[in-house]
Protein backbone atom coordinates (compact mmCIF):
# COMPACT_ATOMS: atom_id res chain seq x y z
CA UNK A 1 0.00 0.00 0.00
CA UNK A 2 1.82 3.04 -1.17
CA UNK A 3 2.22 5.68 1.66
CA UNK A 4 -0.39 8.74 1.77
CA UNK A 5 0.97 11.69 0.19
CA UNK A 6 2.35 14.30 3.11
CA UNK A 7 0.33 17.11 4.51
CA UNK A 8 3.19 19.60 5.66
CA UNK A 9 1.75 21.46 8.88
CA UNK A 10 5.45 22.36 10.35
CA UNK A 11 5.94 25.84 8.24
CA UNK A 12 7.39 27.02 11.89
CA UNK A 13 10.20 24.66 11.09
CA UNK A 14 10.44 26.40 7.27
CA UNK A 15 8.53 27.17 4.69
CA UNK A 16 8.80 26.38 1.26
CA UNK A 17 10.27 28.62 -1.40
CA UNK A 18 7.59 30.42 -3.74
CA UNK A 19 8.32 29.90 -7.25
CA UNK A 20 8.80 33.85 -7.99
CA UNK A 21 11.50 33.49 -5.61
CA UNK A 22 13.40 30.79 -7.09
CA UNK A 23 12.86 32.34 -10.65
CA UNK A 24 14.03 36.02 -8.87
CA UNK A 25 17.35 34.03 -7.40
CA UNK A 26 18.16 31.92 -10.65
CA UNK A 27 17.86 35.65 -12.79
CA UNK A 28 20.45 37.19 -10.21
CA UNK A 29 22.87 34.48 -10.69
CA UNK A 30 22.02 34.38 -14.53
CA UNK A 31 23.12 38.18 -14.62
CA UNK A 32 27.01 37.14 -12.50
CA UNK A 33 26.99 39.81 -10.21
CA UNK A 34 30.81 40.17 -9.12
CA UNK A 35 31.58 40.27 -5.05
CA UNK A 36 29.77 43.55 -3.92
CA UNK A 37 33.09 44.41 -2.37
CA UNK A 38 34.74 44.55 -5.47
CA UNK A 39 35.29 48.28 -6.23
CA UNK A 40 35.59 47.90 -10.35
CA UNK A 41 32.16 48.32 -12.30
CA UNK A 42 31.04 44.87 -11.89
CA UNK A 43 31.60 44.58 -8.08
CA UNK A 44 29.43 48.45 -7.99
CA UNK A 45 26.56 47.05 -10.19
CA UNK A 46 26.33 44.25 -7.51
CA UNK A 47 26.70 46.50 -4.69
CA UNK A 48 23.64 48.63 -6.22
CA UNK A 49 21.11 45.51 -6.15
CA UNK A 50 22.19 44.25 -2.36
CA UNK A 51 21.96 47.64 -0.93
CA UNK A 52 18.43 48.16 -2.76
CA UNK A 53 17.21 45.01 -1.31
CA UNK A 54 18.87 46.00 1.85
CA UNK A 55 16.64 49.09 1.63
CA UNK A 56 13.62 47.77 1.03
CA UNK A 57 13.76 45.00 3.41
CA UNK A 58 14.18 47.20 6.25
CA UNK A 59 11.26 49.70 5.27
CA UNK A 60 9.00 47.11 5.14
CA UNK A 61 9.92 45.79 8.56
CA UNK A 62 9.53 49.70 9.61
CA UNK A 63 13.28 50.37 10.07
CA UNK A 64 14.91 53.48 8.09
CA UNK A 65 18.31 53.01 6.57
CA UNK A 66 18.49 56.31 4.36
CA UNK A 67 17.21 58.96 7.76
CA UNK A 68 19.83 61.44 8.96
CA UNK A 69 20.06 58.88 11.54
CA UNK A 70 19.80 55.32 10.18
CA UNK A 71 18.77 52.03 11.18
CA UNK A 72 21.38 49.06 10.34
CA UNK A 73 20.50 45.89 8.72
CA UNK A 74 23.55 42.97 9.27
CA UNK A 75 22.77 40.11 6.88
CA UNK A 76 23.43 37.00 8.31
CA UNK A 77 23.38 33.22 7.07
CA UNK A 78 19.76 33.03 9.32
CA UNK A 79 18.19 33.76 12.58
CA UNK A 80 20.67 32.05 14.76
CA UNK A 81 23.13 33.65 13.55
CA UNK A 82 21.50 36.90 14.09
CA UNK A 83 20.57 35.88 17.25
CA UNK A 84 24.10 35.13 18.45
CA UNK A 85 25.69 38.12 16.97
CA UNK A 86 22.81 40.29 18.79
CA UNK A 87 23.29 38.45 22.40
CA UNK A 88 27.12 38.17 22.20
CA UNK A 89 28.03 41.24 20.15
CA UNK A 90 25.91 43.63 22.31
CA UNK A 91 26.41 42.48 25.68
CA UNK A 92 30.06 42.51 24.78
CA UNK A 93 30.13 45.78 23.38
CA UNK A 94 30.55 47.46 26.39
CA UNK A 95 33.93 46.20 27.22
CA UNK A 96 33.10 44.79 30.70
CA UNK A 97 34.55 41.12 31.38
CA UNK A 98 31.49 40.83 32.77
CA UNK A 99 27.98 41.91 33.11
CA UNK A 100 24.08 40.55 33.28
CA UNK A 101 21.61 39.80 30.57
CA UNK A 102 18.11 38.92 30.98
CA UNK A 103 15.98 36.66 28.46
CA UNK A 104 12.92 35.33 28.60
CA UNK A 105 12.37 31.77 30.11
CA UNK A 106 10.08 30.98 26.63
CA UNK A 107 12.99 32.10 24.04
CA UNK A 108 14.41 29.94 21.26
CA UNK A 109 17.69 27.83 21.69
CA UNK A 110 19.50 30.41 19.65
CA UNK A 111 19.23 33.23 22.39
CA UNK A 112 19.65 30.63 25.14
CA UNK A 113 22.81 29.11 24.42
CA UNK A 114 24.77 32.10 23.72
CA UNK A 115 23.23 33.83 26.71
CA UNK A 116 24.34 30.78 28.44
CA UNK A 117 27.73 30.69 27.07
CA UNK A 118 28.01 34.32 28.49
CA UNK A 119 27.48 32.56 31.73
CA UNK A 120 30.93 30.54 30.95
CA UNK A 121 32.60 33.95 31.41
CA UNK A 122 31.02 34.44 34.27
CA UNK A 123 28.10 36.63 33.54
CA UNK A 124 25.13 36.94 35.19
CA UNK A 125 21.74 35.56 33.51
CA UNK A 126 18.32 36.03 34.59
CA UNK A 127 15.40 35.00 33.51
CA UNK A 128 11.51 36.51 32.76
CA UNK A 129 9.45 33.61 33.55
CA UNK A 130 6.04 32.63 31.28
CA UNK A 131 2.31 32.50 32.95
CA UNK A 132 0.22 29.54 31.96
CA UNK A 133 -0.96 31.30 28.83
CA UNK A 134 2.35 31.97 27.65
CA UNK A 135 2.82 35.64 27.82
CA UNK A 136 5.93 36.83 29.59
CA UNK A 137 5.75 38.56 32.58
CA UNK A 138 6.45 42.16 32.08
CA UNK A 139 6.02 43.05 35.84
CA UNK A 140 9.60 41.26 36.43
CA UNK A 141 11.63 43.27 34.06
CA UNK A 142 11.88 46.62 36.44
CA UNK A 143 12.90 43.93 39.55
CA UNK A 144 15.70 42.72 37.30
CA UNK A 145 17.15 45.78 35.73
CA UNK A 146 20.14 47.27 37.37
CA UNK A 147 23.63 48.93 36.25
CA UNK A 148 25.34 45.79 35.48
CA UNK A 149 22.46 44.86 32.94
CA UNK A 150 24.20 44.47 29.52
CA UNK A 151 20.97 43.63 27.43
CA UNK A 152 17.37 42.63 27.46
CA UNK A 153 16.29 39.84 24.69
CA UNK A 154 12.82 38.62 24.23
CA UNK A 155 11.31 36.80 20.96
CA UNK A 156 7.90 38.59 19.86
CA UNK A 157 6.19 35.35 18.80
CA UNK A 158 6.96 32.46 20.23
CA UNK A 159 8.07 29.51 17.81
CA UNK A 160 5.60 26.86 19.47
CA UNK A 161 2.20 28.12 20.77
CA UNK A 162 2.30 31.07 18.86
CA UNK A 163 1.52 33.19 21.44
CA UNK A 164 3.00 37.25 20.71
CA UNK A 165 4.68 39.12 23.63
CA UNK A 166 4.53 42.13 25.11
CA UNK A 167 7.92 43.47 23.44
CA UNK A 168 6.40 47.05 22.90
CA UNK A 169 6.06 46.98 26.93
CA UNK A 170 9.35 45.83 27.74
CA UNK A 171 11.03 47.94 25.51
CA UNK A 172 9.41 50.95 26.95
CA UNK A 173 11.07 49.83 30.19
CA UNK A 174 14.41 48.93 28.74
CA UNK A 175 14.71 52.59 27.28
CA UNK A 176 13.86 54.32 30.20
CA UNK A 177 16.72 52.40 31.95
CA UNK A 178 19.17 52.62 29.35
CA UNK A 179 19.62 49.13 28.26
CA UNK A 180 19.32 47.89 25.04
CA UNK A 181 16.64 45.52 24.34
CA UNK A 182 17.07 42.58 21.55
CA UNK A 183 13.80 40.81 19.64
CA UNK A 184 13.80 37.84 18.26
CA UNK A 185 11.26 38.24 15.57
CA UNK A 186 12.37 35.02 13.59
CA UNK A 187 8.55 34.08 13.48
CA UNK A 188 6.61 36.77 12.84
CA UNK A 189 8.56 38.44 10.18
CA UNK A 190 6.49 37.88 7.00
CA UNK A 191 3.53 36.62 8.77
CA UNK A 192 2.38 39.92 11.15
CA UNK A 193 3.26 43.43 10.17
CA UNK A 194 6.12 44.53 12.15
CA UNK A 195 7.16 47.96 12.90
CA UNK A 196 10.76 48.28 14.24
CA UNK A 197 10.88 52.05 15.14
CA UNK A 198 7.34 51.76 16.69
CA UNK A 199 8.14 48.58 19.24
CA UNK A 200 11.06 50.92 20.39
CA UNK A 201 13.56 47.73 20.48
CA UNK A 202 17.77 47.99 19.83
CA UNK A 203 17.50 45.59 17.59
CA UNK A 204 16.13 42.65 16.17
CA UNK A 205 16.49 39.59 14.36
CA UNK A 206 14.86 37.49 10.77
CA UNK A 207 15.31 34.91 8.75
CA UNK A 208 13.83 34.19 5.14
CA UNK A 209 13.36 30.59 5.33
CA UNK A 210 10.36 31.31 7.56
CA UNK A 211 8.57 33.23 5.21
CA UNK A 212 9.04 31.39 1.69
CA UNK A 213 12.35 33.16 1.31
CA UNK A 214 15.84 30.75 0.55
CA UNK A 215 17.44 29.23 3.57
CA UNK A 216 20.56 30.42 4.57
CA UNK A 217 20.08 34.19 4.95
CA UNK A 218 18.56 36.49 7.72
CA UNK A 219 19.33 39.81 9.47
CA UNK A 220 19.96 41.43 12.13
CA UNK A 221 18.15 44.97 12.28
CA UNK A 222 20.03 47.66 14.80
CA UNK A 223 19.51 50.91 15.58
CA UNK A 224 21.72 53.37 15.13
CA UNK A 225 23.13 54.17 18.80
CA UNK A 226 23.78 50.23 19.25
CA UNK A 227 27.19 49.47 20.16
CA UNK A 228 27.84 46.14 19.16
CA UNK A 229 31.25 43.80 18.61
CA UNK A 230 31.65 41.52 15.75
CA UNK A 231 31.35 37.12 16.52
CA UNK A 232 33.48 36.64 13.62
CA UNK A 233 36.18 37.56 11.95
CA UNK A 234 38.37 37.74 8.79
CA UNK A 235 36.99 40.80 6.67
CA UNK A 236 35.66 44.47 6.67
CA UNK A 237 32.34 43.70 4.68
CA UNK A 238 28.99 44.97 6.62
CA UNK A 239 31.25 47.99 8.39
CA UNK A 240 33.22 44.99 10.10
CA UNK A 241 29.90 43.36 12.07
CA UNK A 242 29.78 40.29 9.96
CA UNK A 243 33.05 39.66 7.80
CA UNK A 244 32.50 37.50 4.15
CA UNK A 245 31.35 38.33 1.04
CA UNK A 246 27.64 39.34 1.32
CA UNK A 247 25.51 37.32 -0.53
CA UNK A 248 23.56 39.02 -3.57
CA UNK A 249 20.93 36.40 -4.86
CA UNK A 250 20.25 35.17 -1.08
CA UNK A 251 19.25 38.88 -0.25
CA UNK A 252 17.29 39.02 -3.23
CA UNK A 253 15.59 36.07 -2.58
CA UNK A 254 14.51 37.25 0.97
CA UNK A 255 13.45 41.06 -0.41
CA UNK A 256 10.84 39.44 -3.36
CA UNK A 257 9.55 36.74 -0.71
CA UNK A 258 8.89 39.79 1.67
CA UNK A 259 7.41 42.12 -0.79
CA UNK A 260 5.16 39.66 -1.97
CA UNK A 261 4.04 39.22 1.53
CA UNK A 262 3.68 42.49 1.95
CA UNK A 263 1.07 42.72 -1.25
CA UNK A 264 -1.04 40.48 0.22
CA UNK A 265 -0.32 40.16 3.88
CA UNK A 266 -4.70 41.18 4.82
CA UNK A 267 -5.85 38.29 2.92
CA UNK A 268 -3.00 36.02 3.83
CA UNK A 269 -3.60 37.05 7.30
CA UNK A 270 -7.32 36.38 7.48
CA UNK A 271 -6.69 32.84 5.43
CA UNK A 272 -4.41 31.24 7.87
CA UNK A 273 -6.77 32.06 11.15
CA UNK A 274 -9.55 30.57 9.49
CA UNK A 275 -7.65 27.81 8.20
CA UNK A 276 -6.20 27.66 12.05
CA UNK A 277 -9.93 27.57 14.01
CA UNK A 278 -10.60 25.18 11.58
CA UNK A 279 -8.00 22.43 12.33
CA UNK A 280 -8.38 23.20 16.14
CA UNK A 281 -12.30 22.68 16.14
CA UNK A 282 -12.47 20.08 14.01
CA UNK A 283 -9.47 18.12 16.35
CA UNK A 284 -11.77 18.74 19.56
CA UNK A 285 -15.29 18.65 17.81
CA UNK A 286 -13.58 14.79 17.58
CA UNK A 287 -11.32 14.53 20.32
CA UNK A 288 -13.63 16.37 22.97
CA UNK A 289 -10.42 18.05 25.89
CA UNK A 290 -8.13 19.12 23.65
CA UNK A 291 -6.38 22.13 25.00
CA UNK A 292 -5.30 24.69 22.72
CA UNK A 293 -2.20 26.79 24.28
CA UNK A 294 -2.28 30.19 24.53
CA UNK A 295 -5.64 29.99 22.72
CA UNK A 296 -7.26 33.30 24.49
CA UNK A 297 -4.06 35.44 23.88
CA UNK A 298 -2.80 36.83 20.78
CA UNK A 299 -1.10 34.59 18.36
CA UNK A 300 0.50 34.05 15.08
CA UNK A 301 -2.27 33.39 12.93
CA UNK A 302 -0.63 30.16 11.41
CA UNK A 303 -0.38 28.29 15.01
CA UNK A 304 -1.16 25.91 17.26
CA UNK A 305 -0.24 24.35 19.48
CA UNK A 306 -2.50 21.56 21.00
CA UNK A 307 -2.77 19.04 24.12
CA UNK A 308 -4.16 15.57 24.05
CA UNK A 309 -4.65 15.05 27.30
CA UNK A 310 -4.53 11.10 27.77
CA UNK A 311 -1.69 10.92 25.02
CA UNK A 312 1.32 10.54 24.52
CA UNK A 313 2.56 13.14 22.12
CA UNK A 314 5.96 11.15 20.85
CA UNK A 315 3.53 8.25 20.19
CA UNK A 316 0.71 10.65 18.26
CA UNK A 317 3.64 11.92 16.13
CA UNK A 318 4.98 8.84 14.91
CA UNK A 319 1.46 7.83 14.13
CA UNK A 320 0.80 11.15 12.60
CA UNK A 321 4.30 10.62 10.41
CA UNK A 322 2.87 7.34 9.40
CA UNK A 323 -0.30 9.10 8.29
CA UNK A 324 1.40 11.88 6.51
CA UNK A 325 0.78 14.28 8.93
CA UNK A 326 3.64 16.41 9.60
CA UNK A 327 4.05 18.32 12.33
CA UNK A 328 6.38 18.90 15.89
CA UNK A 329 6.73 18.30 19.03
CA UNK A 330 8.71 21.54 19.56
CA UNK A 331 11.06 23.71 18.12
CA UNK A 332 13.48 22.09 14.85
CA UNK A 333 16.66 22.94 16.58
CA UNK A 334 15.77 21.27 19.60
CA UNK A 335 13.71 18.18 18.18
CA UNK A 336 16.65 15.92 18.37
CA UNK A 337 16.23 16.04 22.48
CA UNK A 338 14.40 13.29 24.09
CA UNK A 339 13.40 16.75 26.83
CA UNK A 340 10.07 18.30 27.63
CA UNK A 341 8.65 21.26 25.43
CA UNK A 342 11.22 24.15 27.54
CA UNK A 343 8.22 26.60 26.32
CA UNK A 344 5.19 24.58 27.97
CA UNK A 345 7.42 23.64 30.98
CA UNK A 346 8.37 27.20 31.33
CA UNK A 347 4.43 28.01 31.02
CA UNK A 348 4.28 25.68 33.87
CA UNK A 349 1.88 23.13 32.43
CA UNK A 350 1.21 19.77 34.18
CA UNK A 351 4.26 17.37 32.54
CA UNK A 352 1.03 15.14 31.51
CA UNK A 353 -0.31 17.81 29.19
CA UNK A 354 3.15 19.00 27.87
CA UNK A 355 3.95 15.34 26.90
CA UNK A 356 0.57 15.11 24.97
CA UNK A 357 1.36 18.38 23.14
CA UNK A 358 1.80 18.85 19.27
CA UNK A 359 3.01 21.94 17.31
CA UNK A 360 0.98 22.28 13.83
CA UNK A 361 1.91 25.31 11.98
CA UNK A 362 0.35 26.35 8.55
CA UNK A 363 1.55 28.16 5.87
CA UNK A 364 0.75 29.96 2.79
CA UNK A 365 0.46 26.59 1.26
CA UNK A 366 -1.96 24.81 2.93
CA UNK A 367 -5.39 24.50 1.67
CA UNK A 368 -8.88 24.22 3.28
CA UNK A 369 -9.20 20.27 1.57
CA UNK A 370 -5.58 20.09 3.38
CA UNK A 371 -7.00 20.83 7.25
CA UNK A 372 -10.05 18.56 6.56
CA UNK A 373 -7.79 16.01 5.67
CA UNK A 374 -5.30 16.28 8.61
CA UNK A 375 -8.25 16.55 10.90
CA UNK A 376 -9.66 12.97 9.57
CA UNK A 377 -5.64 11.03 9.82
CA UNK A 378 -5.21 13.12 13.70
CA UNK A 379 -8.59 11.87 14.86
CA UNK A 380 -8.04 8.44 13.42
CA UNK A 381 -4.36 7.89 14.77
CA UNK A 382 -5.96 9.67 18.58
CA UNK A 383 -8.38 6.98 18.52
CA UNK A 384 -6.21 4.18 17.49
CA UNK A 385 -3.70 5.06 20.05
CA UNK A 386 -6.79 5.76 22.85
CA UNK A 387 -7.44 2.22 22.10
CA UNK A 388 -4.24 0.49 22.56
CA UNK A 389 -3.80 2.50 25.49
CA UNK A 390 -6.96 1.49 27.48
Amino acid sequence: MAAPETIYLDHNATTPARPEVVEAMVRCYAEEHANPASRHRAGQRARKVLEDARERIAEILGADLTCPQPDRLIFTSGGTEANNLALLGIAQAAGDERGDIIISSIEHPSVIEPAEHLLERDWTLHTLSATPDGVVRTDQLAELLCDRTRLVSVMLGNHETGVLQPVGELATVCNDAGVPMHTDAIQVAGKLPIDFRGLGVAAMSIAAHKFQGPPGIGALILRDDVPIVPVLFGGHQQSGLRPGTEPVAPAIGMWTALELWHKEQEAHTHRLRALCKQLADGIRAGFPGVIVHGEHTNRLPQTANIAFPGLDGQALLTALETAGVACAAGSACSSGSTDLSPTLNAMGLPSRIVKSSLRFSLGATTTEANIQEAVARILHACNRLQGTQK
